[in-house]
């Protein structure tokens, strides 16, 4: 009985209570979405809670907490995000270049620099495509060349999708429902409901004039 106690005993001493500080800590990370301007918090608890950030959470606790530097903290979260959205060979190519000018930015700034010049690729890229659209439907000289091109395109698009996997996937569902509805058994009809020959005979008898 003693012996049973002080294992007991001992098993509760192991499962050590958590402390206030702990116990704010796993509430800010369970409401991370919520947090804004930081203020002066201690480093340290930032180190537990901002690395639970989306990129846009973290992006809007840098921009909420003007004044403060973050980057003791934020700095490596910045890079991971960087390598994650634009590719480590990307992010290697950066700290090269760092090095060779013998220059040092933050990642976030490296992160937000490398976006601007994505999204402005990427926008090109959609003018140019739609500037070629243009210029041939222009050269089509007519509405009927214009109708053609425009079901040119729509044919094209559609037989990607014939020619795609999911295509393909979505055929074998319906050929396998099809199968499976084939051989089903026949289900017989409930023999409290009259049948389909002598309910006919009593709705289909001819009237008879007197």
């Amino acid at each position: 009985m003693g012996s049973t106690h002080i294992l007991e005993r001992k098993m509760m001493l192991k499962r050590r209570i958590p402390s206030l500080v702990e116990l704010c800590i796993q509430k800010a990370i369970d409401n991370v979405r919520y947090l804004g301007d930081v203020g002066e918090t201690d480093i340290h608890l930032l180190k537990d809670v901002l690395p639970h950030c989306t990129v846009d959470q973290l992006m809007h606790i840098e921009k909420s907490s003007e004044g403060r530097d973050l980057s003791p903290v934020t700095d490596n979260l910045w890079k991971k995000f960087y390598e994650k959205q634009f590719g480590a060979k990307n992010a290697s190519l950066v700290i090269e270049r760092m090095k060779q000018n013998k220059v040092s930015f933050k990642w976030i700034q490296l992160y937000e620099a490398k976006l601007e010049d994505w999204d402005e690729a990427q926008k090109k890229s959609v003018d140019r495509l739609k500037q070629l659209y243009e210029k041939e439907v222009v050269s089509s000289g007519s509405c009927n060349n214009f109708s053609n091109l425009k079901g040119n395109l729509m044919k094209k698009s559609k037989m990607e999708y014939l020619n795609s996997h999911e295509a393909r996937v979505h055929a074998d569902m319906r050929k396998n429902a099809l199968q499976r509805s084939r051989s089903a058994p026949h289900i017989m009809k409930p023999s409290g409901f009259p049948r389909k020959d002598s309910a006919s005979s009593s709705f289909t008898k001819p009237f008879q004039r007197k």
